[in-house]
Parts: C-alpha cells; structure tokens; sequence
C-alpha cells in the first residue's frame, strides 16, 4: 500500500511538473518528448511518463506520434483564438455569478490578488523579464479571484484548464502590453468592488482581444521557435 501511494505521488508530482514547464514554455511548442531523456529530468520511470504523457494528451498539452513517442503540442494562430474566445465565454458566464455572491472575503482574496499583480506589473514594465512566470502566475490568481465566488467548482475548473492554454500562448510569445493591461486590471478590481459586471464584460472583452493582437501584430507567436 505504501508503494502505491509514493508511486501516485512521484506520478502526481511529475505531472505537475511537466505541464508547468510545457505552459510556461521550458518544454518549446514542437519539442520531441522522449521517454529515455525525461526520464532522468523528471526522475521517475518510463511506464509513468507514458501515463503522464497520455494525460497531458487528453488536455490537448501534448500529441501522441502513434509509434514515433510523443511531442508537445504545437501553437498556431488559429487555435491562439479559439481559446482566447472560449476564455472569455466561461469567464463572463462566471464573472456576473461571482459578482452576484461575492462576499467580503470575496474582495479581500481580489484586493489581494490585485495587489501582487500589480507589483509584478512594474518589476515588468522596468524591462525585467526575469520574473515572467510569476507576473503571469499572479495574473492567473487575479482573474481566477475574480470568479471564484461563481459558486461552480466545475466552472472554475474548466476556466482555469482553458486560461492554462491562454497562459500558454502569452508565454510563448511574452506578450506583455504594458500599462494598458495594467491599467485594464486595475479598472476590472474597480467595477468588481461595485458589483458592475456590465462594465466588467466589456474590459475584459477589451482586455483577451487586445492580448491576442499584441502577440499576433508583433509576429511573435509566428516566430516562436520549435526545438527537435
């Protein structure tokens, strides 16, 4: 019994690490995934990276070869916009419920979660970019804040497996746009604190849109690079 559980553990564990590193690009768009080479990185066997692989394939995260092993899924234009209008749906639909039953903690975890955006915003726009992967981990926190008062954990799930794939993308491309992101979050904490999702729809409808043309005007995602 013990066994089985450590076994679980390393394979939860390397899970999480692996789709950490393919969302947050150390594992390239493209990039051959072979079992012999990870196996080491990851430090478990080749039978639960197959397991780990195959997972991450039903996330769309990872493409299985047939014989030839497996890579991590490629990025286009195309897919960059379904997700990016999948996002906004599920995320308006749970806005306007979190802003109906948000409590005081509600804003609290929000004013929070804003608070060390807002930080890593800066440290950002003085041309660090050594700390990406937290300004885009705080990103993450704040928007899912902002609907976690939906009342739906299936909602929230589902939410924050299609923003993963956003994450992804701005990643590849890190696509930062400066202040006026900063200032869309800033005004998306404002309405959320009045209750006005009306207004709240519309910068966020202003806020993914204008994300996914910064990356796509600037030809970044088009030239991000595939490793064998």
């Amino acid at each position: 019994m013990r066994q089985e559980i450590a076994d679980e553990t390393v394979a939860e564990s390397g899970y999480r690490q692996i789709r950490s590193d393919i969302i947050f690009g150390r594992l390239a768009p493209g990039q051959k995934l072979k079992l012999e080479n990870l196996k080491g990185t990851y430090a478990t066997s080749v039978s639960t990276l197959r397991e780990i692989l195959n997972r991450l394939t039903s996330e769309g995260l990872v493409v299985a070869e047939g014989q030839r092993g497996f890579e991590v899924a490629r990025v286009s234009v195309a897919d960059l916009k379904e997700i990016a209008a999948l996002r906004l749906l599920l995320e308006e639909h749970a806005l306007e419920q979190s802003f109906e039953q948000g409590d005081v903690e509600w804003e609290a975890r929000l004013v929070s979660a804003h608070y060390k955006l807002a930080r890593m915003e800066e440290v950002m726009a003085s041309g660090d970019t050594s700390k990406a992967e937290d300004w885009k981990r705080y990103d993450w926190e704040f928007h899912q804040a902002l609907i976690s008062a939906c009342g739906s954990r299936l909602l929230m799930e589902t939410h924050s497996a299609v923003f993963d794939k956003y994450l992804r993308y701005q990643m590849v491309a890190l696509s930062y746009r400066g202040g006026v992101a900063e200032q869309e979050h800033r005004q998306l904490l404002e309405v959320a604190l009045l209750r006005d999702s009306k207004t709240a729809k519309k910068i966020l409808q202003r806020h993914i849109q204008g994300g996914v043309e910064h990356a796509l005007g600037k030809g970044l995602l088009l030239a991000s690079p595939v490793k064998p």
